[in-house]
């Protein structure tokens, strides 16, 4: 079968054509548009999750780090109340036979507790330390000074103890 196409029904074939392109260019913009705003989210997202997981690494380091200092504080508070232990021994072996002990200051932080001056200062001579780096008691804060012994008993009238340069309270002067 033969058909004859007419110049108008042509024209309308054409014209048809160009609106089913110009629908075309319409969707596939719309389309190229929809994917740019996809890529561009996607890339925002990366971003966001990358710079997350940077935050949380840091995060991380920073948690060991305090873990770490939190282990060192906790093994030195233990072997301070290691060392508090021994010298509850020492002083209350002290306090049984009524004499009075010697406490080394190592620049006002208390170092060792020795049954007498001699044995303190050998003591220290054995780690090494020099004579005059020895000063006598003053009015300077302990932490002032590198080495410094004070002698100590106990004392009933405070329920404590005191320093022997100090007098026990009597009277009036006694704790409240």
């Amino acid at each position: 079968m033969i058909r004859f196409i007419t110049a108008a029904r042509l024209r309308r074939l054409e014209q048809g054509a160009e609106q089913a392109r110009a629908r075309a260019r319409e969707v596939q913009a719309a389309a190229d548009a929809a994917w740019g705003s996809h890529v561009r989210e996607l890339w925002d997202l990366t971003a966001r999750a990358e710079t997350a997981e940077s935050d949380a690494a840091i995060l991380r380091d920073h948690v060991f780090e305090v873990e770490a200092a939190l282990k060192k504080a906790e093994a030195r508070a233990e072997m301070l109340r290691e060392r508090m232990r021994l010298l509850e021994v020492e002083l209350a072996e002290a306090k049984e036979t009524g004499r009075w002990l010697v406490l080394l200051l190592h620049r006002g932080e208390p170092h060792s507790i020795h049954r007498s001056q001699a044995d303190a200062q050998a003591y220290v001579a054995t780690r090494g330390i020099p004579v005059h780096a020895w000063e006598a008691s003053d009015e300077r804060p302990a932490s002032e000074v590198l080495w410094r012994l004070v002698p100590f008993t106990r004392d009933a009238a405070v329920n404590g103890f005191r320093s022997m340069s100090v007098p026990s309270p009597t009277g009036s002067e006694g704790a409240a």
